[in-house]
């Protein structure tokens, strides 16, 4: 028979084993846990140290580069701030590529294209929300002399950005357009059933990346960079998701790669991911609550919108001006050929 001290002895390693088990477990959660907490962290914004565009300083500090186009600021009748979409910069502004600059003078029009936040030279704004690129366009404007009221266009992303200075900053604008605006699924006015309707026809990746980008935000940059499933058709630019008429004629709005580059010369995380956090995280209003800010006339809203674009389904587009008679609406059955014609024929 075992003696009382062979027994406490046989206890005593029994607790030295399960001890050793449980430390090696948690140090292997631990280490699990590092692991997954740096795949998930961004990295910081990468620097560049030469400046080729002229930049305004910010009230808090932040720079924003931007360019002109047409007549002198001062000497001008309209001025205009172009808004640029995902993954592009102020260089991708038909615009610029497309309009003569003598004309431009001749009707004495001003058109400024600047980078967002993150993109371009263009500082990144970890704090952005739909509220402040509104006030950066607005101080943008200031610093420029643009005068007491200005005009907004938008392309894409720029679009959605839009209803934020229609909301926002109503009393600075003369008038507004939006080109093909992005829509954020899950703004509260809009039917849940419409919306998981449009949501479905994106492709499976696609619709992945913008649920991870409303539903768990911190885990846009991991999702982004993993190699586990596909990567989204957005973030690799995937042609498959532009319609034919976008394919025939997008070159021709000025994208080219080195465009691309130059917009993402600060990494992808403070341009294109943030850019998804915020188009469709939780917003502070609903478009769809947006009063006309110009009841007496004296200045218009527009939308442009193709009914192939694969990007963003026309059913919301419509339903948005359906309550919204005051923004007029220009459905577009050739995607944005309208707009190429008086240069192209």
């Amino acid at each position: 028979m075992e003696t009382e001290r062979e027994i406490m002895s046989r206890g005593r390693r029994r607790t030295h084993t399960k001890f050793s088990f449980g430390v090696v477990r948690l140090v292997l959660s631990v280490g699990v846990l590092a692991c997954v907490y740096q795949s998930v962290q961004p990295p910081p914004p990468k620097m560049f140290t030469a400046v080729t565009s002229p930049r305004i300083k910010l009230r808090d500090g932040r720079h924003l580069a931007y360019k002109e186009l047409g007549a002198p600021r001062e000497e001008a009748k309209f001025k205009m701030i172009y808004i640029h979409g995902f993954d592009s910069c102020m260089h991708d502004s038909f615009f610029f590529h497309n309009l003569s600059p003598a004309l431009l003078e001749e009707l004495k029009i001003c058109i400024v294209s600047f980078d967002r936040p993150g993109y371009g030279e263009s500082d990144p704004d970890p704090n952005r929300t739909p509220r402040s690129i509104a006030f950066d366009i607005e101080e943008l404007a200031d610093e420029l002399g643009l005068g007491p009221k200005f005009y907004v266009i938008g392309f894409s992303m720029g679009g959605q950005i839009i209803w934020s200075c229609l909301h926002y900053i109503p009393h600075r604008l003369a008038g507004a357009a939006m080109v093909a605006p992005v829509v954020n699924y899950w703004w509260r006015n809009l039917p849940a059933k419409l919306s998981k309707e449009a949501l479905s026809l994106m492709l499976p990746r696609d619709q992945w990346m913008l649920r991870v980008a409303h539903y768990a935000p911190w885990l846009t940059f991991w999702w982004n960079t993993q190699r586990w499933f596909s990567i989204a058709s957005y973030i690799s630019c995937d042609p498959s998701i532009l319609s034919f008429q976008d394919k025939e004629i997008f070159s021709r709005l000025g994208f080219n790669d080195l465009n691309q580059a130059y917009a993402r010369k600060q990494g992808e995380y403070e341009s294109l991911h943030r850019d998804l956090m915020i188009g469709y995280g939780h917003w502070e209003f609903d478009p769809l609550d947006v009063q006309n800010p110009f009841k007496n006339s004296n200045g218009s809203v527009h939308l442009w919108h193709g009914d192939e674009d694969m990007f963003v389904p026309v059913s919301l587009q419509r339903f948005i001006i359906s309550k919204l008679p005051w923004v007029r609406y220009h459905g577009l059955t050739d995607w944005l050929r309208p707009f190429l014609s008086f240069s192209y024929g």
